[in-house]
């Protein structure tokens, strides 16, 4: 792939312009930084989601143990992975309605956990969602990934990072290319022996972005309006008038898609900032909650041509992206993804998510009150009798709450670039 000839077109229109149009070498957006804003709705459903995460990597270890039992020490390693603020043994004893206690058959002093039937229930649930996506929504998502790539080809060690957030299951390396050959393959890297996972063939129709699909509409029409990213910028930031000379500025330049060889762009120009946004804001419309740890970006930065801080770009198109530091971890979430606490495109799978997460928090409440006899039915976790006591309680959260009463050094701070560096 190539920039295509209109794009060209336009960089050399800007090339003859004055020295301070010029996207090579010089820049000539105007340089705004943005302190960093709370949002409150957003880092509540990161608060939620990373206990749902955690209790579906801790349901899929028992469910692989032969006999469906595992004891308390064999997860002990998975501690780190979780992303837990608690220790995971009170994580499993909080949740009674998907963790089952009881003591080991030869070691009785040791606690044992296996799956409630609750939890079973789900498990069988996303196997089978994960066996229904498989063949074209998961594999077109990981095959816009590699697109993405340099090499056309990632590390499984980087891809299973991101496992949960493509939704991906256990065993999706060996899955992807039985079910996909005409699009994946499995492989060892040369320098090192690392399994990888490439692309065999070049899906032209899947070389769409996110964006391009949104305005596909005004791309069919004879335009040269550019492609505008949408925007939600914290409370007041949007009014500026700097910010909004800027944003102007910056939606002028062209969009070159992150599926577009860029290798003639220089790499220290305005265009190539822009394309790097791309970049993010497609990988990110790829997730199944639209966000993901920025670790897990880390490991792909030489692949996708990421520049080596690149924790600056979060932060500097707050209006795009939004960082929360909750959980002791760096998460990236899509603005656009979300609408008043709630994802605006529903995946299968996250409406499984949606539904433990209610069995979850029916354990809380019935923890200790005679949880033993409470009983889930098929249709109280696959129906929509949950959705309005969910909707109620993300309506107490404003997607564009910044909570402008709270002045505190916690609520707005700037992010050092040395971010990166951790």
């Amino acid at each position: 792939m190539h920039v295509s000839s209109k794009t060209l077109a336009q960089h050399r229109r800007r090339q003859q312009q004055p020295p301070w149009w010029r996207w090579s070498p010089q820049r000539w957006l105007v340089k705004v930084r943005l302190k960093w804003v709370k949002n409150r709705g957003l880092d509540h459903i990161i608060d939620r989601d990373t206990n749902v995460k955690a209790a579906c990597l801790l349901k899929d270890a028992i469910a692989a143990a032969p006999s469906g039992l595992l004891p308390a020490r064999s997860l002990a390693p998975l501690q780190k992975n979780l992303g837990l603020t608690v220790p995971f043994l009170r994580f499993l004893r909080r949740y009674p309605t998907l963790f089952h206690e009881q003591p080991h058959p030869r070691f009785p002093s040791l606690p044992a956990f296996s799956l409630a039937p609750a939890s079973l229930l789900l498990h069988r649930r996303e196997q089978d969602a994960f066996v229904s996506t498989l063949h074209d929504d998961s594999a077109h998502r990981v095959a816009r990934l590699l697109m993405m790539a340099r090499s056309r080809a990632l590390p499984v060690a980087s891809l299973a990072s991101l496992r949960y957030d493509l939704g991906l299951p256990s065993n999706f390396s060996s899955a992807l290319p039985a079910a996909r050959p005409d699009l994946f393959s499995l492989s060892r890297r040369r320098s090192d022996g690392a399994p990888i996972l490439s692309l065999t063939a070049w899906p032209e129709h899947l070389a769409v972005s996110a964006l391009q699909i949104r305005h596909r509409d005004a791309i069919a029409q004879p335009s040269t309006a550019p492609l505008v990213f949408p925007m939600k910028f914290p409370r007041d930031y949007g009014n500026m008038n700097k910010v909004k000379a800027w944003m102007e500025d910056f939606h002028r330049l062209p969009y070159v898609s992150p599926y577009e060889d860029t290798s003639g762009i220089d790499p220290e120009s305005d265009l190539m900032e822009k394309h790097v946004v791309g970049v993010l804001h497609e990988l990110l419309s790829l997730t199944i909650h639209k966000k993901t740890k920025r670790t897990y970006l880390r490991s792909l930065r030489e692949e996708l041509g990421l520049p080596h801080k690149f924790t600056r770009i979060f932060n500097r198109y707050s209006g795009i992206f939004y960082l929360s530091l909750k959980c002791k971890t760096i998460t990236v979430v899509l603005r656009e993804g979300y609408e008043r606490g709630k994802l605006v495109e529903q995946h299968p799978l996250a409406l499984l998510r949606d539904k433990f997460y209610y069995v979850m928090r029916t354990g809380i409440l019935y923890r200790g009150k005679g949880c033993s006899k409470l009983a889930f039915e098929e249709d109280d976790l696959l129906g929509e009798g949950n959705s309005k006591e969910e909707e109620q309680q993300y309506s107490d959260f404003d997607e564009d709450d910044a909570d402008a009463n709270d002045s505190s050094d916690e609520q707005h701070y700037e992010l050092d670039d040395s971010d990166d560096e951790e």
